[in-house]
């Protein structure tokens, strides 16, 4: 479990493909002598096990799902990644819970200075659209970020000069690609209604003593 608070900007070093996936090797200005193997980090917001570790580096595999469904497959060597190492409990939450499980990718439809702000509007997936709501929570690249507005096509959020400065979104411009996970909190609660509803209606459809006495054929 992640918080969205980017803690580093590391550079790729090392690309290694292979049918299996792909092995990602990551320097980093964070303190990799305390990073253990199989601890969890996220890299661009992709939750990804930490498989070996050196000064200054570690590495990690990437499964043929998440090449899929993330944007980690269009990395290559010197490409910059976002950070952040695994929440630990009894620390603050600064942003929001971010599971590390991207849901789809966004594309960045406009970059524009608004105030000491840059407000950056995204096109994404109506399947995963639903999930965002104003003044709401979304990660970005693994940046927990808020959602300024809302459209049938897309959201809209706005990014002061620290979180420019401290995330890759900096190099961001319109056509590029972005990982995106919503708010988890509303997913559950979907899951839940829904679920609900299909029991509801199940038991509603089912003949049993109760319903044939109910109505009279006993």
């Amino acid at each position: 479990m992640f918080t969205g608070l980017i803690e580093d900007i590391g550079t790729v070093r090392r690309l290694r493909r292979s049918p299996e996936g792909m092995e990602l090797l990551v320097t980093t200005g964070l303190p990799t002598a305390e990073f253990a193997l199989g601890e969890s980090i996220a890299v661009d917001g992709v939750c990804l096990t930490v498989t070996s570790v050196g000064d200054g580096f570690f590495a990690a595999d990437v499964s043929p799902e998440s090449l899929e469904r993330t944007g980690l497959g269009r990395l290559s060597a010197g490409s910059p990644v976002n950070l952040e190492r695994a929440l630990q409990f009894g620390a603050r939450l600064g942003g929001h819970l971010v599971s590390g499980h991207v849901d789809c990718q966004a594309e960045i439809a406009s970059r524009q200075p608004r105030g000491n702000a840059v407000v950056f509007s995204f096109r994404m997936p109506a399947d995963s659209l639903r999930y965002v709501i104003e003044k709401g929570s979304v990660a970005i690249d693994g940046t927990s970020l808020t959602v300024n507005a809302v459209d049938d096509s897309g959201f809209s959020i706005a990014v002061i000069p620290h979180t420019l400065e401290s995330t890759t979104l900096a190099g961001k411009s319109p056509g590029d690609a972005v990982n995106i996970e919503t708010d988890m909190i509303g997913k559950y609660i979907e899951r839940l209604l829904c679920r609900n509803s299909a029991e509801k209606e199940r038991r509603q459809g089912r003949i049993d003593i109760e319903y044939l006495a109910k109505n009279g054929f006993l």
